[in-house]
Parts: C-alpha cells; sequence; structure tokens
C-alpha cells in the first residue's frame, strides 16, 4: 500500500467514524432537531456540556442589563466589512443577503442581525487565535445590520477561509460566518452558523455532523445567488434564517467556538 493510499484510507476511516458516531442519534427515542450535547467527536463537547439542572433566573431582573438598539444606534455602514481600514481587505469579496422569517413565513422586521468571522486566511482579530495565519489590518470581521420591512438583511464582506481547531489530529473548521440575532431582548439572543456549497469539511466536522437531521444540516448552507452578485465586484450568497416553528434554523450555545 502506498503512502497516498494510506492517506486516503485513513481519511475515509475518518469520515465514517464521524458519520457513524452521528447515525441514529437519538433524544428519549425519537430523533434530535439539536446538536448532541455530549458528542464525543466534538471533543470540547465534554466539558461544555451541562452536567446540572438549570438554574431558573427572573427574566424581569435579567432584562433591566440588556441592551437597547435603534436605527439611530446601528449606522448603514456598519453593514459592509470591506470598508474598516485604509484600504481594502485581502480576499474574495462576497454580499451575503437573506431573510429572518417566524415559522409561518411571516418577516421579522426592524432585528438587530451581527456577524462575525475568520478573514480569507481563516484568521480571527482575537487574542487567543494564534494559529500561523496572517491577519489584515482591513478587517476586523464584524458587522452588524437592522433588517427591514421584509426582514431582509444585506452584508457586504470577505469569504472566510477554514481554520485549524485542535479538536483532533488535522482538524479543521469549514469556512462559515457566525449570526446572531437579538430579538426583543438579550434574553432572547439566537446564534447560529451560515456555511457555503459544497465544502469538502462538512463530513469531517464533528459541529456540523453534530447535528443528526440532514435537513437541518442542509438549512445551514447558504445557496449562490448569481443575482444577487455584483458584476464585476462580488459574488453572492443567499440565505434566510427561520427562528421559530418545526423549520427553524438550528442555533448554538454562545459559548461554541469561535
Amino acid at each position: 500500500m502506498t503512502a497516498t493510499t494510506e492517506t486516503q484510507a485513513d481519511l475515509s476511516a475518518e469520515i465514517a467514524k464521524i458519520e457513524a458516531d452521528a447515525e441514529g442519534q437519538t433524544q428519549e427515542g425519537k430523533p434530535s432537531r439539536q446538536p448532541l450535547l455530549d458528542y464525543p467527536p466534538y471533543r470540547s463537547s465534554i466539558l461544555r456540556h451541562p452536567t446540572k439542572d438549570p438554574r431558573h433566573a427572573d427574566p424581569e431582573t435579567i432584562e433591566l442589563w440588556a441592551p437597547c438598539f435603534g436605527h439611530s444606534d446601528v449606522d448603514p455602514l456598519e453593514a459592509d466589512l470591506t470598508i474598516a481600514g485604509s484600504n481594502e481587505p485581502i480576499g474574495e469579496r462576497i454580499t451575503v443577503s437573506g431573510r429572518v422569517l417566524d415559522g409561518e413565513g411571516r418577516p421579522v422586521r426592524n432585528q438587530l442581525v451581527e456577524i462575525w468571522q475568520a478573514n480569507s486566511a481563516g484568521r480571527y482579530v482575537h487574542k487567543r487565535e494564534q494559529h500561523p495565519a496572517p491577519l489584515d489590518p482591513n478587517f476586523t470581521g464584524v458587522g452588524r445590520c437592522i433588517t427591514d420591512a421584509e426582514g431582509r438583511y444585506r452584508f457586504q464582506t470577505i469569504k472566510p477561509g477554514p481554520y485549524p481547531w485542535g479538536n483532533h489530529i488535522n482538524a479543521w473548521r469549514p469556512a462559515h460566518i457566525h449570526f446572531s440575532l437579538f430579538g426583543r431582548a438579550f434574553t432572547q439572543r439566537l446564534i447560529t452558523q451560515m456555511y457555503f456549497p459544497s465544502d469538502p469539511l462538512f463530513a469531517l466536522d464533528p459541529i456540523y455532523q453534530s447535528i443528526t437531521s440532514q435537513k437541518d444540516r442542509d438549512a445551514l448552507v447558504a445557496r449562490y445567488d448569481h443575482d444577487l452578485s455584483v458584476p464585476e465586484y462580488s459574488m453572492g450568497y443567499s440565505w434566510d434564517i427561520v427562528v421559530t416553528g418545526p423549520s427553524r434554523t438550528w442555533t448554538e450555545p454562545e459559548e461554541g467556538d469561535l
């Protein structure tokens, strides 16, 4: 057996193991729509998942400290992540847009949407991010906007790169953008991730594979939108977020990965 063949065999075995761990996982005898809290291939979930009953808190007391946002607090320029520096950031320019909807397909208007992401080299502007990929002085990787009357958001940004995350040997996260939606109060905050089509790392990513429903996985993947692409400037990706109902978009705890 050649070295190449051995590498392919190891890769196939790793994919098979992750798929086998995710296949047929249930909660109370039914397939789970949310990722498994204690999922061995996603190593840090073993340390992070709750082991005790949650403590009840008075939501009104918590909301006294919640931030309040209005249109006057969010500048439209904050939705363009390509203009934060003195020069253009490095990488493939993309336009990402979609609608925030409830379970009945109605628009969620005036919703604060925040995003954060790695740069084109797969590096975050974060003190914990120390892997040997270059930082881009013209890209902070954060932006926000407020949905319009149709529940639509729109961001101009750079396509992020995959990055190593130390979960296991040769572990790389698929390229993704984190989304945060605040609802009507800080206690209603939802966090999710948007992925890009046909990423070869999907089968090797325990975070993605911990979502046991293929339908829910697929709902996290944006689609290329030629009409959204800007001629000679940027490619377009469409992605809707459903916040309630049986077709709601998968969300994650705030203590997830970077």
